[in-house]
């Protein structure tokens, strides 16, 4: 018999989204694994067995200390993992988003001394206690909607010192904290303003002075860039990443968002995990994707947040390409947490199917952060971080527009937040890395 501290029993529809541990493309972009009257074991943190809750007793051994949960029926999924934020920064930018209800466009804005300039000024400003106690309210409500892995990038702070004091509270969080909090190096957010005529020179200052201190200090697994018009070229892009990459980084890129610079190309060029945003990627770009192994990072959020066109989901999926979504949650251009509602926007939005939503907010965004092999699905030996819905009926996720239906949130087998009781459980946790 198998071993567990943990069973869970009597899941109406249990998703494991179970398949190979890489990128799903084409018919796995929709195999989400559904197992009826499911059950699922844990030891130590981990999956260790799925099947029938009829035959979980006869196959699973519980330990007399070991905790079983009886879920009446209800939905099982993974834990979301959201493989593209930043939730390190001080202050919020409403008058901004006034100023855009008021018509003026997200470029302007930022032409006039707002966007990510303006949070740049104040997160160098804030003290390190002041920027984490940004990112746990922020992670909290991620968790709430079911995240239980966050892409957690830098990048307001486009100095030495403020980028590393962003990372160090990442660092630091991620320590006690439940969500597993991956990493990212965004010093190439935008152009400071003391850079503002010399980009060259600011990227060379983030080779020769910044990255090394990132590496050395273990801060980051990915580096990031924003390839941009009015921001970083295509040619700047490749030095930093090549440079990033020559250290041992993992690299993403934004891509495309605005403007379709060729950004989604360079990020297959370069092996980059995932290419992120792509609203204006071009087709002989979409086909570059579809044979690679670099994941489609689409950021829904942003298109609703900026009214801006959705980016072409339908055609990336058609030709091949895997998609991954995420709510790209920052203080300009998107303010929400929720992945709930990324995976409502795709569906009613971008035409993608609830299936194919379900595994790009799991199975293939763990691929965007190179975590298919503990990440994204609930099978034997992935990390059991998964959700109880108040549902009999997988839909139901994208069918209740912004209001996800989560009883419970678990990771490592633990309950660490419940919507039902709108407070944070108490959690002994060693922290997720």
């Amino acid at each position: 018999m198998i071993k567990a501290d943990f069973l869970l029993l009597n899941a109406g529809q249990l998703l494991t989204f179970r398949g190979p541990g890489t990128v799903r493309k084409r018919k796995l972009s929709s195999e989400i694994g559904l197992l009826e009257h499911g059950a699922m074991a844990a030891k130590n943190g981990i999956v260790v067995w799925t099947g029938k809750s009829s035959r979980a007793h006869r196959e699973v051994h519980l330990d007399s200390r070991g905790t079983e949960v009886d879920v009446e029926g209800r939905v099982v999924t993974p834990g979301w993992v959201d493989s593209h934020t930043h939730p390190v920064f001080h202050g919020t930018r409403q008058d901004e988003f006034a100023m855009r209800a008021e018509g003026a466009d997200y470029e302007e804005v930022a032409a006039a001394g707002g966007g990510i300039l303006n949070s740049v000024q104040r997160t160098r400003n804030a003290s390190p206690e002041a920027l984490e106690s940004t990112l746990l309210h922020h992670l909290w409500l991620m968790l709430l909607n079911g995240t239980t892995t966050v892409e957690t990038k830098s990048g307001y702070g486009l100095d030495l010192d403020t980028e590393i004091r962003s990372l160090e509270v990442i660092d630091m969080v991620s320590e006690t904290w439940p969500q597993t909090l991956i990493p990212t190096f965004l010093g190439a957010h935008e152009i400071p303003v003391e850079y503002r005529e010399r980009p060259d020179e600011y990227i060379e200052f983030l080779i020769e002075k910044v990255l090394p201190v990132v590496h050395e200090r273990k801060l980051a697994r990915f580096v990031d860039i924003f390839c941009e018009k009015g921001v970083f070229t295509i040619e700047q892009s490749r030095k930093f990443l090549t440079a990033a990459k020559a250290l041992g980084f993992d690299i993403k890129l934004h891509a495309d968002e605005f403007h379709d610079t060729g950004g989604a190309g360079l990020a297959v060029e370069l092996g980059a995990s995932s290419a992120d945003h792509l609203l204006s990627i071009s087709e002989h770009n979409i086909r570059k994707l579809a044979e690679s192994r670099t994941v489609a990072t689409l950021l829904p959020g942003t298109a609703f947040f900026l009214g801006k066109p959705y980016p072409p989901a339908r055609k990336l999926i058609d030709a091949g390409a895997a998609v991954a979504l995420a709510t790209d949650f920052n203080p300009g251009s998107c303010f929400c947490e929720s992945i709930p509602f990324m995976i409502n926007t795709a569906v009613c939005q971008m035409k993608m199917t609830v299936e194919e939503a379900l595994v790009s907010a799991t199975a293939n965004a763990a691929a965007a952060l190179l975590l298919s092999d503990r990440k994204g699905s609930l099978e034997s030996g992935k990390d059991a971080d998964f959700i109880v819905w108040n549902i009999d009926d997988y839909r139901s996720i994208a069918y209740h527009l912004a209001m996800p239906d989560i009883e419970t949130v678990y990771t490592d087998a633990v309950p660490v937040a419940s919507r039902n009781r709108l407070r944070r459980i108490e959690f002994v946790s060693g922290g997720k890395g």
